[in-house]
């Protein structure tokens, strides 16, 4: 699979990604640039994938990629993964992210986007 490289080396690049996705899932809604909201749709659409496979062997791959963050005052951002935004998506097979592109960012006119969960 093809990927963007961000302008990062591996593990600069893999720890954005975690960051990103981790934000996503406690936020449900995140606004980056379109480079990264394209690169970190891929990451979260296999996030919920696994969640709603709902095994421990899938909550404990996405507990290799999410950060241990608190999402709620008594939940991590994996629980909500699990629990939370895996019970909307039963029905639907893919698809889980949407990026909306916004005006650029001011400074260094980069491309803006916000990411959402559907």
């Amino acid at each position: 699979m093809a990927y963007s490289k961000l302008s990062r080396n591996s593990d600069q690049r893999k720890a954005l990604l975690r960051d990103l996705v981790t934000d996503l899932i406690i936020n449900d809604r995140i606004v980056t640039t379109e480079a990264k909201a394209k690169e970190l749709q891929k990451l979260a659409d296999k996030m919920v994938t696994l969640a709603k496979e709902g095994t421990l062997s899938a909550r404990r791959q996405a507990a290799s990629l999410v950060r241990d963050e608190m999402a709620l005052e008594n939940q991590t951002a994996v629980q909500k993964l699990f629990d939370v935004i895996a019970g909307r998506y039963t029905d639907r097979k893919g698809g889980y992210t949407r990026i909306i592109k916004t005006v650029p960012r001011r400074g260094d006119a980069a491309p803006m986007a916000i990411i959402e969960f559907i």
